[in-house]
């Protein structure tokens, strides 16, 4: 079967099943929180593990089931206002856990109902915003099928992510739902330096830019979604999260939850740093 090599292993995450392992059980035991409802889908980020695998590995870890999950539909990308969206159309997608088998019935089904451009596993993009969640997703999901999507930040980032969803339910998939991102991106390094540099600096993007984003998240509100990311800088791939939103909303999601917040300036005090957020969707 196809497959679609790793390309970050080794390097923005540990490149053997015992050093993910590791890494997995160590992220569990941070920042430890209980809730009373189940989730169907959440936000996670996708820098290297240092900086935000813990925030992944738990949000991922949350989605967790007794019912058997059949599917997990990823939505991320960095794509601009215009990029065309793109689908992993058949194979397996690499991990250090083996490989996760992609949904190809159900890809197909909304390959069939939606303009949106097919490729293979040879033709599939490095992407990191999909890759740095393939271990924690073989790790707690070990049977379940991955569908992985492309989406750009625009109207029709919705519309991808409730036709996923409605495609999924016509072949009775239990599914689960993510969206990759990182918040704001701000310093020198990546020439967004509104208020200068320093200790003020961070406190706005904590607690204005990357707040404001959330709020728009928390809300589901997939046109403040992309209006935040394209307007304020504050979400990479605010496509994936305006298509994680729409397609918790066809689920039954009624509210987000805030689950965890940080940046890698709290690991590497530096002018340059990004934002990280965890966000999870609940049915009640």
């Amino acid at each position: 079967m196809e497959k679609k090599k790793m390309a970050f292993a080794g390097s923005w995450y540990p490149a053997t099943a015992a050093e993910c392992e590791a890494s997995i059980k160590g992220f569990l035991k941070e920042n430890q929180r209980s809730f009373d409802s189940g989730f169907i889908g959440g936000i996670v980020p996708h820098a290297g593990w240092y900086y935000s695998g813990s925030i992944a590995c738990r949000v991922i870890a949350s989605l967790k089931s007794d019912e058997k999950i059949d599917t997990i539909i990823l939505f991320g990308g960095h794509m601009h206002k215009q990029s065309e969206p793109f689908i992993l159309t058949h194979g397996e997608v690499e991990t250090p856990f083996g490989p996760i088998e992609v949904d190809k019935e159900l890809t197909n089904k909304i390959t069939s109902g939606i303009s949106i451009r097919q490729r293979s596993p040879n033709k599939f993009p490095d992407e990191n915003t999909f890759e740095l969640q393939y271990p924690f997703i073989k790790y707690f999901y070990p049977n379940a099928k991955i569908v992985v999507c492309g989406v750009a930040p625009s109207f029709f980032a919705a519309i991808i992510g409730s036709m996923a969803v409605s495609e999924a339910l016509d072949l009775s998939r239990n599914v689960r739902i993510l969206g990759s991102t990182d918040m704001t991106h701000y310093g020198p390094d990546f020439g967004f330096t509104t208020i200068g540099t320093g200790e003020k600096a961070v406190e706005w993007v904590k607690t204005k830019n990357d707040r404001n984003a959330i709020k728009a998240i928390m809300e589901m509100d997939e046109s403040k979604i992309i209006a935040q990311g394209l307007v304020n800088k504050n979400m990479c791939c605010a496509g994936s999260v305006a298509a994680t939103s729409a397609a918790c909303r066809k689920l039954g999601a009624v509210k987000a939850v805030e689950f965890d917040y940080a940046t890698s300036f709290e690991k590497s005090a530096s002018q340059s740093f990004v934002g990280y957020a965890g966000i999870l969707y609940a049915l009640s």
